[in-house]
């Protein structure tokens, strides 16, 4: 077993047993495939990415988001730090037809340094079911903003799903503590650990709140085109319902 020291940057012990958990990755797509969130974040994308170009997905997973675009004539990047959830992802390949097939490419990569691809060269770019949120300490998410900025041309759009450090479901008492770390300034706030479906250690997602999360954009270099709050079930939702957002930004 690897030493938590030498874990990739941005990653805990409980990311790192989430996402080579051979239950979980098996049963992945099926997940996405019911989730009306997944649904909701490919619908979204369709919107903010009109017409054909290079698409970069950071934290692809299973490739779900890349053999959707791929089908429709993008050229497709998918990047994930876990080799198992990529090689189901090459597997999936087969479910498309030659041409888009071919138009798909998968490399295993950390979201925080990304020098491996040259900037400015991707069209449009997502980072969507909260993927920025398992990354761990604010300055590797900063980090990962970074380089999706990087990485886009003038004018490219970026797409980006969050959750929301004040929803409902968290439970009363879990987001009490959580507005009183953000009002102190604590480096933790926003971070709710839960337990793991599949076993392990507990996995940290990092909540934002709506000033939070365009704040980062922002200082990314982003302008914010398009936001949509949405329940868990998909939907769009207000008040303390918001599960999370969806946000298009726009490389200035």
């Amino acid at each position: 077993m690897i030493p938590d020291w030498q874990l990739p940057a941005g990653v805990d012990r409980g990311l790192w047993e989430y996402f080579r958990a051979g239950e979980m990755v098996v049963g992945y797509d099926e997940q996405m495939r019911a989730s009306p969130l997944a649904a909701a974040d490919v619908a979204f994308c369709d919107r903010a990415f009109p017409t054909p170009g290079r698409l970069l997905d950071l934290g692809c997973g299973t490739g779900r988001l890349c053999l959707h675009f791929a089908a429709k004539g993008y050229e497709c990047v998918g990047v994930d730090l876990s080799d198992e959830m990529l090689a189901r992802g090459k597997d999936n390949l087969q479910r498309l037809e030659p041409p888009a097939r071919d138009r798909v490419r998968f490399v295993t990569a950390n979201l925080t340094d990304l020098a491996l691809l040259v900037g400015e060269s991707f069209d449009y770019a997502a980072c969507l079911f909260s993927t920025l949120g398992m990354v761990r300490g604010a300055d590797h998410r900063a980090r990962v903003l970074a380089n999706s900025h990087r990485l886009l041309k003038p004018g490219g759009r970026f797409v980006l799903h969050a959750h929301n450090l004040y929803f409902r479901g968290l439970g009363w008492r879990r987001v009490q503590v959580q507005r009183a770390k953000s009002l102190l300034g604590r480096a933790d706030a926003g971070d709710v650990a839960m337990p793991q479906a599949y076993g392990g250690p507990p996995l940290t997602l990092h909540h934002f709140t709506r000033g939070g999360l365009l704040g980062a954009l922002e200082v990314a270099g982003f302008v914010v085109k398009d936001l949509l709050a949405v329940g868990d079930d998909g939907t769009p939702a207000t008040g303390s319902r918001v599960y999370g957002w969806l946000v298009a930004g726009e490389r200035r």
